[in-house]
């Protein structure tokens, strides 16, 4: 089997931040947009790291191992503190690797998440919303309804920064996402589901503080 391929560099700083691209997007575009120059710009002790995770399904989270081996455990093992982020799909594999292995995350930056396929999200709309939601053992052999699972009682210690265009076509089923976290986590900026928003949102988590300057 062959290493994930990463983009960037997880270097000495104390911090690593290892993003997932969304579907159909190269791991360089997160770059090429301008996230590690926003880095650069604010001289923050944080290293950006972009995952190739192209052909590995959001239903291969629990099996899938290569992320935690070969990307997150190394920079642990040399004392940084690791950040798991994502862009549309890339927040949702994100959020259930999370929700498969607890703690593994220093913190959560979430970026236009996709909230998951209408005949998923139709369950728990059924039910009567999240928290009356019930999942059956059918329900679990869904990996999206896992990660909602895990939504009901998202870890009240874990940083989590969320945030999406008002004018992304996902918009009305993220926030259903966002309102599983406390509102300071929460953001909305102009544009849509792409990097008019996505590189904004970017930069408002940069400016919060996690990273100190």
């Amino acid at each position: 089997m062959t290493a994930l391929r990463t983009v960037g560099k997880a270097g000495q700083a104390p911090n690593l931040m290892v993003m997932l691209p969304g579907v159909a997007m190269r791991p360089e575009a997160i770059f090429e947009a301008g996230f590690a120059t926003a880095i650069e710009r604010r001289a923050l002790p944080l290293d950006l790291l972009s995952v190739d995770i192209d052909g590995v399904g959001l239903d291969a989270v629990d099996t899938w191992d290569r992320l935690q081996r070969e990307v997150i455990d190394p920079a642990v093992q040399r004392g940084a503190r690791v950040w798991l982020g994502g862009i549309s799909l890339g927040g949702m594999v994100a959020m259930a690797h999370v929700a498969a292995r607890p703690g593994v995350a220093a913190g959560l930056c979430l970026l236009a998440p996709y909230p998951g396929s209408r005949p998923s999200t139709n369950v728990i709309e059924r039910a009567g919303g999240p928290d009356r939601w019930r999942p059956s053992e059918r329900d679990l052999c869904d990996p999206e309804l896992r990660v909602w699972q895990w939504l009901q009682r998202p870890p009240a210690d874990l940083p989590v920064f969320i945030g999406h265009g008002s004018e992304d076509r996902f918009a009305e089923r993220i926030q259903q996402v966002a309102e599983r976290f406390p509102v300071a986590s929460r953001h909305v900026v102009r544009g849509g589901h792409d990097w008019a928003a996505w590189l904004p949102l970017w930069e408002r988590f940069l400016d919060l503080g996690h990273f100190g300057r």
